[in-house]
This record gives C-alpha cells, structure tokens and sequence, in this order.
C-alpha cells in the first residue's frame, strides 16, 4: 500500500494565506469601528434610565405615603374635634373642681393632639412639593434620554442591518481561514495583532518602509521579502512583512470574494 503524498505549503502561499487572513481580520476591524462606541453607549443609557425609573418610582412612593398620613391626620383631626365637642358639653354638668379639671386635661390633650396633626401635615405638604418637583425634573430628564436612546437604538439597528450579515460572513471566512494556516503562525499573527495599536500583524512595503513606519527597509531585505522565501518579521514594528505586488494581488482578489460573500 502506498502512504498519502503530503502536499508541501510553500512559503508564499503560507504569505498569501495570512494576508488574506489580514484583509479579512481588517474589514471586521473597520465594521466594529463603525459601530463605535454605540453599543456601549446604549448600554449606558438604559441603565441610567432604569435608575431614572426607580428614582421616580421610589419618590412616587414616597409622595403617596405622606399623602395616606396626611390623611390619617386629617381624620384623626376631625375625631379629636368631636371628642373636644363631647367633653364641653360634659364640663357643663360636672359636680365638683376634680372632675372639671380631669374633663379639660383631656380637651387640652385632644388640642394637642390637633396642633401636633396639623404640623405634621403641613410638614407633609412641604415635602410633597419639594418631592413632586424633584419628580417633575428626574420625568423631564427621563423623557429626554429615553428620546436619546430610542435614536441611538435607531442608529445602531441602522448600522446592524447594514454590517450583520457582511461581519458574520467575514468572522466565519477569518475561522475557517485560520484553520488553514499553520497553528504555529496563527499563533503569531493573534500576538501582533494584539500588541499593535490598529490590529495590523501582516503589512506591505510602502516608500521603502513597512506599512504605517517610518523605518526604512534596506535594499537587500526588501528583495528578500520579495523573493517570498522565508517569513520576514520588520525589526522595528515586529509585523510580518510582505511585498506591494503580493499584496495587491491579494486585496483585488479577496475584495472580489467578499463582494461575493454578501450578496
């Protein structure tokens, strides 16, 4: 039996894989940066909402407890006035001194009991005002940022429509394409793309200098890269290099297949 031929990846192949990893990578990079920060802000906005709501809530509460006590005063009021009425009409038929101070002991506290009601209840009053208008400010503030998160909703679905199926297309293709590329590389390339500020790990030669540096690249080393013979890492950004001509190849054919992709 004759063992399975393995077939070889050159070293440009193995290039031309990762930059078209890159491109990929890059367009997912760039849909994110259209979303911005609206994600996040939306997130922001509906918790400061949900802590308008329960501020209102809570001072709704609050204003219709004082209004049930302010109530109760009332009644109480009303019941220490008849029982006020009762006792005069009992002072006028006591028989001696201890019963007539005993009866206006108990009009005195009944009076009390009515002052003490009715400061409680304008203090009550006073309260409600000052909550009502606190309520009246934190509604006018709710109403105005659930306006601003309902057109920050709107922007973001808008953006989604437009991206979803494009981003989703791009993730799966950057997986698959991963998958394809030796573990060991992949590796590498997740490294730089993490340590550089842009998301780049694999850049072309611009004006003799790495894509986004102002280093040049010697002669000799250019041609090496353009030899495509061996992975090349630029000492001064640490990205892998590739040549221009390689690189446009690659840009015009995998903008060709990510027009395809989401269709």
């Amino acid at each position: 039996m004759t063992k399975a031929k393995t077939i070889e990846v050159t070293v440009e192949e193995k290039l031309r894989a990762l930059y078209d990893l890159q491109i990929i990578d890059k367009r997912i990079d760039e849909i994110r940066s259209v979303r911005g920060e609206l994600p996040l802000e939306v997130e922001d906005l509906e918790d400061e909402i949900a802590g308008l709501q329960t501020r209102v809530t809570n001072f709704e509460n609050e204003v219709a407890d004082m209004e049930r006590e302010i109530s109760e005063k009332k009644l109480a009021m009303k019941e220490s006035l008849v029982k006020i009425t009762k006792y005069e009409e009992q002072q006028k038929n006591v028989r001696n001194n201890r019963e007539f101070d005993a009866i206006t002991k108990e009009i005195e506290f009944q009076q009390l009991e009515i002052e003490l009601a009715t400061k409680r209840t304008k203090e009550h009053q006073s309260r409600i005002e000052n909550k009502k208008e606190v309520i009246a400010q934190s509604q006018e503030r709710l109403d105005e940022r659930t306006n601003h998160l309902n057109f920050k909703r709107a922007e973001l679905d808008g953006i989604l429509a437009e991206t979803q199926k494009e981003e989703e297309a791009l993730i799966a293709k950057s997986k698959e394409l991963k998958t394809e590329v030796e573990p060991r590389l992949v590796a590498a390339y997740d490294r730089i793309r993490t340590n550089t500020a842009n998301g780049l790990a694999v850049v072309s030669i611009e004006r003799g200098a790495s894509a986004g540096s102002y280093f040049v690249i010697p002669p000799q080393r250019q041609l090496e890269i353009a030899q495509r013979k061996k992975i090349i890492i630029d000492e001064h950004s640490g990205r892998i290099l590739v040549d221009p001509i390689l690189a446009a190849e690659e840009e015009e054919k995998m903008a060709a297949m990510i027009r395809g992709w989401v269709k």
